[in-house]
């Protein structure tokens, strides 16, 4: 992509229809307006941009693999300060001269690329680089602390995450520029590089923001000498509530986690705020993605140290888990700061490391010969030496209790229909070379010798059997709903380009597709790729396709509507044996997509929580299922897309449930 002008970069916008939403009246708008700078200060920032362009655009058309590894460490600073001055999101004035620092360090870095050198990739101490998302292929930063002992020749380095706090103020500029999330406060750990994740701004490090994360992580490991085995995670405030996160749903990654602050659930979580949610049944079970609570069976093999100040209500999130814990039969180390409230004191800063400089010396514990795994979606369906591969019902408590015995491996499973076993993993704790009997639900095969490949089991007449599952279109990993789970992997936006009949539908789609686009840059801070119907070809079927209108306005929607399991016409939406009239009703579903069944089709909806969730990160979590119709007479709103009138989740085979 050629950078171009920002008179024809604008206009562009306005023809394709994404420049006059309006934000909703009475909802605080996040991030907010940025203040007016001067129309000298904002010219002298464009000169700088297109001057800065034009060496990118250098470096763009080099072909060497140096450059191009490199170049996202140049491309975030031309964004940082793209989306500050095109967006309007200065929040304070001293962020110009800050904006003009970002664009001479940038292009300070563009200009020694194009001469093959990198002197950044060697630097000490704190710096920022980055990468080039799958999601959406926007650049996006990290920042790093690099100590002076290391070098890429010699020992690995444990490395160390540090999730940051919440702050609505933290666009790309104030990120690369004001500390890059650091936290100064925290002594640095031996032979440590510190990670600070963006999370693609202020959603909790959830969605894309998780994402982020997994990326940044594989960045930083192809780019430094990292110890695999000596992972840490931590963090403060919003970035407490990301450190339980990451524990319960990736336990077997680290070797200690710092959670700090922050929330580990919603609903108990917004009572300090004495605000009651009153979710409805499906609402219920999607809570169940990010709730800690739920999954604190996976911690049992994960040194946890929570931190909180003996006045901060945010104490909430330790006490919580400290009780799901104990229900499992785990204890919490907990350090409490003394007279201070949502802050470190040096003293409990100093404990916490000191606690985890131990874990350090100690390494991480080997795979477990006894795991309690819990989960509810195949989304989190991993730890250790167990997968879990496909559930009797989504969204039901789903467990795994195994426990190995000299060559035996016993699983007592609950809402589980098929699973497999890693043998890289086993290898710890049986000796592959020896028969081993694996005892699932009572049911016993003994293998003469465990392959290298992981061994599978499914559930066949109610008894478990050897192999996998008869191939077909299921519900499996990175690939079972809801709606949200289209946006953490690459999609394509579909626009219609044809006019649908029902005239507040079409109104509604078209806006609905806008809004999307907007908050999509607002809240994940990436542009969605945006193609018209006409326009898309099969090399865009690897992609997720959200796809807005219906079988009039839109091509793709036509070429499939009838290998859909809900079906709409100009008069009716046929879900089973129900009918919704066209006119003032709408369907959005998440679905696999006829012309690939490998990736989702996503009808009239981008991610699922809006306006209301962006006040409160806890409340970020999906608001709809795998398929909902939506009564349009009532307008969009800061929650819903109007009133949802019926929804609910398809089946295991992706079956519309009776």
């Amino acid at each position: 992509m050629r950078f171009i002008s920002y008179s024809i970069l604008l206009l562009l916008f306005a023809q394709l229809g994404f420049a006059q939403q309006k934000d909703l009246p009475g909802v605080r708008r996040i991030p907010a307006e940025g203040v007016q700078i001067s129309d000298k200060e904002e010219q002298e920032l464009m000169l700088g941009l297109e001057a800065f362009a034009k060496t990118i655009d250098q470096l763009k058309i080099k072909e060497d693999q140096f450059t191009q590894d490199l170049l996202p460490d140049v491309l975030i600073y031309y964004k940082a300060v793209d989306y500050a001055v095109r967006y309007h999101e200065f929040f304070h004035l001293p962020e110009v001269a800050l904006a003009r620092t970002l664009l001479q360090e940038g292009q300070q870095r563009a200009k020694d690329l194009l001469e093959g050198k990198a002197p950044w990739t060697t630097q000490k101490g704190e710096v920022v680089r980055g990468y080039i998302s799958k999601i959406d292929g926007s650049a996006q930063p990290y920042g790093l602390s690099i100590p002076e002992n290391y070098s890429p020749n010699g020992a690995k380095f444990n490395l160390t995450l540090w999730f940051h706090g919440r702050s609505e103020y933290l666009s790309e500029v104030n990120f690369i520029a004001n500390g890059k999330g650091f936290f100064p406060l925290m002594p640095a750990m031996k032979n440590t590089i510190m990670l600070y994740p963006y999370g693609r701004y202020c959603n909790g490090f959830k969605f894309a923001g998780e994402v982020d994360v997994l990326e940044a992580m594989e960045a930083v490991k192809k780019q430094y000498s990292i110890n695999e085995k000596g992972i840490f995670n931590r963090g403060f405030s919003m970035g407490g509530a990301a450190v339980w996160h990451f524990a319960v749903h990736y336990p077997d990654w680290w070797i200690a986690a710092n959670p700090g602050a922050g929330f580990a659930e919603t609903t108990d979580f917004l009572l300090l705020d004495k605000e009651v949610l009153h979710p409805n049944w499906y609402e219920k079970k999607l809570l169940h993605l990010y709730d800690c609570t739920d999954d604190a069976s996976n911690l049992s093999n994960l040194p946890i140290v929570a931190y909180n100040g003996d006045k901060d209500q945010q104490k909430q999130a330790a006490d919580v888990m400290e009780r799901a814990m104990k229900a499992e039969g785990l204890s919490l180390t907990r350090v409490v700061g003394t007279n201070i409230g949502h802050a470190y004191t040096p003293v409990a800063a100093k404990t916490v490391d000191s606690l985890l400089e131990i874990e350090a010396v100690k390494g991480k514990r080997p795979a477990p010969k006894k795991l309690h795994f819990t989960t509810y979606t195949l989304k989190y369906n991993k730890m250790y030496w167990l997968t879990v591969d496909a559930l009797k019902e989504h969204w039901e408590r789903t467990r795994v209790d195994g426990a190995i015995t000299g060559q035996t491996i016993a699983l007592k499973t609950a809402n589980v229909t098929a699973l497999s076993l890693d043998p890289s993993v086993l290898s710890a704790v049986v000796d592959l070379k020896k028969p081993v009997m694996i005892n699932i639900d009572g049911t016993a095969v003994t293998i003469k010798q465990l392959a290298k490949s992981p061994l599978n089991f499914h559930l066949e007449n109610a008894q478990w059997m050897i192999g996998s599952a008869k191939p077909g279109l299921v519900k499996k990993h990175d690939f079972q709903g809801p709606v949200d789970d289209a946006f953490m992997s690459a999609f394509i936006v579909v626009r219609p380009t044809g006019k649908s009949k029902n005239l507040l539908f079409d109104q509604w789609s078209k806006s609905e597709l806008e809004r999307f686009v907007i908050q999509w840059r607002r809240q994940f801070r990436g542009e969605p790729i945006v193609k018209n119907d006409v326009d898309i070809t099969g090399a865009d079927l690897s992609a997720n396709l959200v796809v807005f209108g219906d079988e009039e306005s839109n091509m793709v929607i036509r070429e499939i509507n009838n290998r859909l399991p809900i079906k709409r016409d100009s008069k009716q939406i046929y879900v089973g044996d129900s009918t919704y009239s066209s006119k003032n009703h709408a369907l959005v579903m998440i679905y696999p997509n006829p012309l690939n069944p490998k990736k989702y089709l996503v009808l009239n909806s981008g991610f699922t929580f809006r306006e209301e969730a962006f006040l409160n990160n806890a409340k970020q979590i999906p608001m709809l299922p795998d398929w909902a119709i939506i009564d349009l007479d009532t307008p969009p709103g800061a929650v819903y897309p109007g009133k949802v009138i019926r929804a609910g989740f398809f089946g295991e085979q992706w079956e519309l449930k009776k």
